[in-house]
């Protein structure tokens, strides 16, 4: 009996040293600045970006033309935020602040959407997050965090452009998600509405699917542990911020853009923010496009959207 009960505690031992050490690997290459990849996360969406590759090229040509400026901030936690702005060619009386997806920056995700905005006379501006591109910051927000630095890029843009700009917000995967954990706040008046592009319902729920999808594990308990060390290291938890409640108390319109293929960030997420809008909202779904293809797999009916959107929200 003594001999089973030992080999019972030496792999219960066993299974919580694995657990622990996969927790910490898992946590390490999401969470921290330098263990997170873009590579990783190309291969996780599943979007061929290379059938694209002309189009950049060309956008991004013309887009870096174009007149544009450094930005930087303050974050509430005493980080430096780095952001870029354009001005456009309209007065910066329209603007569209424009947040990436995660392990990206502010001037990547953006090239094939310059377009719209910029020829249309809106100026736009491209925060990198916080632990991504030029700004300071050891640990990713994953929108909990960056909606408050989203506030004071807001803050910023007001005094850079002036009291009467009006103000989108759009987002693409994690600044989607930031741009509706926004919603909740008390936003000021220049914001006139909110567009989200294949957006999640908060960290702990995505990091729980790619458990399950990628890596064929159960969620619990790394994500319960995850969510105990992200506390005391980035100060929020998992799941402290979700999209879908943000968007109960949720004041402006938001339109929700989500490819039907996307495995990344799942589309059901998309259907459940919706479906807890308080606020008007529209969801389209973008047929065969993977996560963050949308624009690139129906432009015409993305800009569509867009135009019918922003044709109700902006003067």
């Amino acid at each position: 009996m003594q001999k089973w009960w030992k080999g019972l505690l030496l792999m219960a031992g066993a299974a919580s040293a694995a657990t622990a050490g996969g927790t910490a690997y898992f946590y390490r290459r999401v969470m921290k600045r330098n263990r997170m990849k873009v590579e990783d996360t190309m291969k996780m969406s599943g979007t061929d970006w290379s059938r694209y590759a002309d189009l950049l090229k060309e956008r991004k040509a013309w887009m870096m033309s174009q007149p544009h400026e450094e930005a930087e901030i303050m974050s509430e936690d005493g980080l430096k935020l780095h952001g870029t702005f354009f001005p456009g060619t309209g007065g910066a009386k329209k603007l569209a602040i424009c947040l990436h997806g995660y392990t990206s920056q502010g001037m990547s995700d953006y090239v094939g959407l310059s377009d719209y905005y910029l020829k249309r006379g809106y100026a736009m501006l491209l925060p990198d997050a916080r632990a991504h591109g030029k700004s300071e910051g050891e640990y990713v927000g994953f929108g909990c965090l960056d909606r408050r630095d989203l506030m004071r890029w807001i803050d910023w843009a007001v005094k850079r452009c002036t009291d009467e700009v009006q103000i989108l917000l759009h987002g693409t995967s994690m600044g989607g998600a930031t741009v509706l954990m926004a919603s909740g706040l008390a936003l000021p008046g220049q914001i006139k509405g909110i567009i989200s592009d294949c957006g999640f319902t908060s960290a702990k729920e995505v990091f729980s699917h790619v458990l399950r999808s990628w890596y064929h594990l159960p969620a619990f308990p790394m994500i319960q542990i995850a969510d105990c060390v992200n506390r005391k290291r980035a100060g929020y938890g998992l799941d402290e911020c979700n999209a879908k409640r943000e968007v109960r108390k949720a004041k402006i319109p938001i339109l929700l853009i989500h490819g039907e293929k996307d495995n990344f960030v799942p589309c059901y997420m998309c259907r459940e923010i919706y479906s807890n809008c308080k606020s008007p909202a529209k969801m389209v779904i973008i047929k065969d496009a993977a996560h963050g293809e949308s624009y690139y797999r129906d432009t015409e009916q993305y800009e569509k959207a867009m135009t019918e959107f922003i044709g109700g929200v902006i003067r």
